[in-house]
């Protein structure tokens, strides 16, 4: 049955009232057990309402109830399965009935999605309701490489439609190919032979076309050899250098002969042109997208639209599908299409342009007159055909570019800026150095992890080489921190010693968070906000002393200190000032810490005297002096659960022994 066609249209509409009518059935039957839904009761008139509507369109019928946009009924006339359509209307009458009395325990009970996962693990041919994208597929094999393999529909078609087993064997070794040059139109290996390719070379030959995409990629410089090309096929190093990817025109074969011989050995890829196929069968096997290198045929964009208003009036919720439409389509043709899916009633429905994403490229701000009357003349030609001439001169263009502006390495200054960053991450300690150019903007960086692997020091090592050179030479930071953040391997999990980053989800992750942060300023990828801890933040009030008395000269500034501008995560080094402290002031100052000092000294001996008493006095037990003393060391004067030291510290919520590393809860 053809997708673009009444029957088709038909059978799909047919099958989709008959999942749904059943479902709806068996919910009304759940619902007479376990009650209808939480809302039915307020929504059981217009619930009742669209069962109606559902059933209507199953019965052929258009009087639908409350609707502005008329969705097309089923055709029952046009169903090829007359039985199907039958059974379809009945169902849907026991569910309106059963819903009547007990309600319905779903609002909804169908979608239809492309399921692209599931469709993969059920070896499904095509998923949702979208047509085959393309009748020849490659299938990865577990242990390496690949082979072709044709949509199983197409020989169970070509049987149904009263072909021979040879004359379907001959149609599929017209589209997948004979993975051999034996006997081969145009590029044969009787002729390769001729020219030069002896018995093992040939050999290596078949083997490699067996699994390539195009012979062409077979006869490169690359796989067949500098030495075979240069001693055996006497080639030159001028032609190996303009011919290297393709050098079968080299060796004498026309395009017509290389192209004949790759239908032969890899497969057209469509069922056009293919031997005793006849042209009304054609449409059966029509795509989503012209099939191979020289199909034209594929579904319009009627047929995708006209495919879903058939089926949407059996469905509850949207259909997920995309409609395919050629390069060539404008803005008032994607409008077009809006407009016709919203007259057939559609809920949704989700355009792709082919080509889309290289409408940008393909533009006279790039190309001259010249390529573009190249690519004008490729408009009408198979959309593989354009996409190789507009690759070819995108790359000509691109070349071209690079020729006339060659980039320079920018050097980074013998005495440079920067910081030094420890965190661990998951329990790996990571060390970040960077390095900065003059203007304070990321020239390098260094990633130690000094108790990993030897393998995993050198790559993370090679890894920072290769990015600092990427940086020097003139690629964005943002690119790389948009390509390296949100990676996800192992180590992973909790970062300690970074103010601003808390999680990461590999060290690649974490060490692109924290440039991004420092030299971008991109605070969305902070887990603490850095305006916070930047060093112009305001404090928390506490006195300090004064920095320059009034009845003393100002002091004479030292030198500026260059400051890293990722360490101030993207401040202003301009509006930072250094500040020193008079000799008076920082005498004071250190008579205020010598003074602290000695009472926290007298307090310890105070301590260690009480310790020393015997347990006469047992105002004070060992267990408080231990505590006591491990608060003024700094720690919360808790035991640990584990091992009894009183060297517990704040961790979060909970506490951390410094001892024996356990907590005693989270963290």
């Amino acid at each position: 049955i053809t997708y673009d066609s009444d029957a088709g249209r038909a059978a799909a509409g047919a099958i989709a009232a008959l999942m749904s009518a059943t479902a709806y059935e068996t919910s009304a039957k759940m619902a007479s057990y376990l009650g209808a839904f939480s809302g039915y009761k307020n929504n059981e008139k217009a619930m009742l309402r669209v069962i109606k509507n559902h059933r209507r369109a199953a019965q052929g019928r258009t009087d639908f109830d409350g609707l502005n946009a008329i969705p097309p009924a089923l055709d029952i006339k046009a169903c090829p399965f007359s039985n199907l359509a039958e059974r379809a209307q009945k169902l849907w009458l026991r569910a309106e009935a059963e819903g009547k009395k007990h309600g319905y325990r779903n609002a909804q009970i169908s979608v239809i999605a492309p399921t692209g996962t599931i469709g993969l693990i059920m070896d499904c041919d095509t998923t949702g309701i979208e047509p085959d994208f393309a009748l020849v597929k490659f299938k990865k094999l577990a242990g390496g490489g690949h082979f072709k393999i044709i949509n199983r529909s197409v020989p169970a078609a070509l049987k149904a439609l009263g072909y021979s087993k040879k004359q379907i064997k001959d149609i599929e070794d017209y589209a997948l190919g004979s993975a051999s040059l034996v006997n081969a139109p145009g590029v044969s290996l009787e002729k390769l032979k001729a020219i030069g390719f002896d018995n093992e070379k040939l050999a290596s030959i078949e083997d490699a076309v067996k699994e390539a995409f195009d012979i062409r990629y077979v006869f490169s410089r690359w796989s067949l050899g500098d030495e075979f090309c240069k001693h055996t096929l006497d080639l030159t190093d001028k032609q190996l250098e303009k011919h290297g990817n393709n050098l079968l025109p080299v060796l004498g074969f026309s395009e017509e002969e290389i192209e004949a011989a790759n239908i032969y050995c890899s497969g057209a890829m469509t069922l056009e042109g293919a031997p005793h196929l006849q042209p009304k069968h054609l449409p059966i096997f029509d795509c989503a997208m012209p099939c191979g290198k020289i199909g034209t045929r594929s579904l319009s964009v009627e047929a995708h639209i006209l495919m879903m208003a058939a089926v949407q009036p059996f469905i509850c919720g949207a259909i997920s599908k995309t409609v395919n439409m050629p390069a060539i389509s404008t803005i008032d043709d994607c409008a077009n299409v809006y407009k016709s899916a919203w007259g057939l009633g559609l809920k949704a429905v989700a355009l792709y342009r082919d080509g889309s994403k290289l409408s940008q490229p393909l533009n006279t701000a790039i190309f001259d007159e010249a390529a573009m009357d190249a690519l004008d003349e490729t408009r009408e030609d198979a959309a593989a055909n354009q996409a190789r001439i507009g690759a070819e001169k995108i790359v000509e263009k691109i070349v071209e570019r690079v020729v006339e502006k060659p980039i320079e390495r920018r050097r980074l200054p013998d005495r440079r800026t920067g910081y030094i960053q420890k965190a661990s991450v998951g329990g790996h300690k990571v060390y970040l150095h960077t390095g900065e150019f003059e203007d304070g903007s990321l020239g390098e960086i260094f990633i130690d992890m000094h108790k990993e692997g030897a393998a995993f020091r050198s790559v993370m090592n090679n890894f920072a080489i290769a990015i600092s050179i990427g940086l020097q030479y003139g690629v964005p930071l943002e690119e790389f921190v948009d390509a390296f953040v949100f990676t996800r391997f192992e180590p992973s999990g909790p970062v300690k010693g970074n103010e601003t980053i808390k999680f990461a989800n590999s060290i690649l992750d974490y060490i692109f968070r924290e440039l991004g942060i420092s030299y971008l300023g991109w605070d969305d990828l902070a887990h603490v906000d850095p305006s916070s801890i930047s060093p112009d933040a305001l404090g928390k009030g506490d006195a300090e002393s004064a920095l320059i008395a009034p009845d003393e000269p100002a002091q004479v500034p030292y030198s500026q200190v260059p400051y890293s501008k990722g360490f101030l995560r993207g401040g202003d080094a301009d509006n930072i000032v250094s500040l020193h402290r008079s000799a008076r002031d920082a005498q004071e100052i250190n008579q205020e810490v010598e003074l602290k000092q000695q009472d926290q000294d007298n307090q310890k001996q105070n301590i260690a005297g009480a310790q020393t008493q015997q347990s006469g006095k047992a105002s004070v037990s060992e267990a408080s002096v231990s505590a006591q003393a491990a608060r003024y060391k700094g720690y919360t004067g808790d035991a640990c659960p584990t091992c009894g030291h009183f060297t517990l510290v704040r961790n979060g919520t909970c506490q951390k022994c410094d001892t024996c590393g356990s907590t005693t809860g989270c963290s």
